[in-house]
């Protein structure tokens, strides 16, 4: 009599397509709790986790992979760096601009997001900023390299709310046009590219608004005044 054999079956690993039971449950407690967590927080992290919660559960009632969902509204996930670069000519001196900038009390008058900066000394300072959804953001700042009439440098102290650094530099243009000011920003916001997805459905990506700053800064500059549209 012959004898019939057959191959054993073998559970598949889980994928990203077919997360374990294990996943989906610990993904549904976890969004559940970070939606919790950040509901009891009047501030834009809280937003963001009560966002990411969400999110976490959503995708686990979907039965899809939640690994790198957790990992980025945990803040696990450190490549989320975001860079922006903006120039702008400006009919006015180095000199002018530089000194104008660098009382940073000026700065609100054109940086719509920005709310309040206290100045503590030549080096350090407070920023309180406006977010998403009617929340603030404060971060203290250092600045690192100060050339007069040419560079401005900084980067936010540890543990700040958005980790940020950058500079801005005055340098005349071409032509005896005026003066070329360039920012350069790079930030990693609180759950990173959760963060950024909201900003934009908001309309406050990030290269607009510094756009939008520098434009505002020109006006003021050259006219002595913010265009009523521009400000609004």
């Amino acid at each position: 009599m012959e004898e019939i054999t057959s191959t054993p079956k073998y559970d598949h690993p889980p994928s990203e397509e077919n997360p374990s039971d294990l996943e989906r449950w610990g993904s549904l407690i976890g969004g559940g709790a970070l939606v919790l967590m950040g509901l009891q927080q009047h501030s834009l992290k809280g937003v963001l986790m009560a966002i990411a919660g969400g999110g976490l559960m959503y995708q686990a009632t979907q039965n899809k992979s939640t690994l790198h969902q957790a990992q980025e509204a945990l803040g696990l996930n450190k490549s989320q760096n975001i860079r922006v670069e903006k120039t702008v000519t400006i009919n006015r001196s180095v000199d002018e601009l530089y000194e104008f900038w660098r009382n940073f009390y000026n700065l609100p008058r054109f940086m719509k997001h920005i709310k309040s900066i206290i100045v503590y000394d030549e080096h350090r300072s407070h920023w309180v900023a406006t977010a998403p959804l009617g929340t603030t953001v404060e971060w203290d700042a250092e600045i690192i390299k100060d050339e007069p009439n040419h560079l401005i440098a900084w980067s936010s102290v540890e543990n700040a709310e958005i980790g940020n650094s950058g500079f801005v530099r005055f340098q005349p243009a071409p032509a005896h046009r005026g003066t070329e000011v360039k920012v350069v920003i790079e930030y990693n916001p609180p759950g990173g590219g959760v963060t950024t997805t909201l900003a934009k459905l908001f309309g406050e990506e990030p290269e607009q608004q510094i756009g939008d700053d520098l434009n505002r800064f020109k006006q003021l500059m050259e006219a002595g005044e913010i265009a009523r549209n521009t400000d609004q």
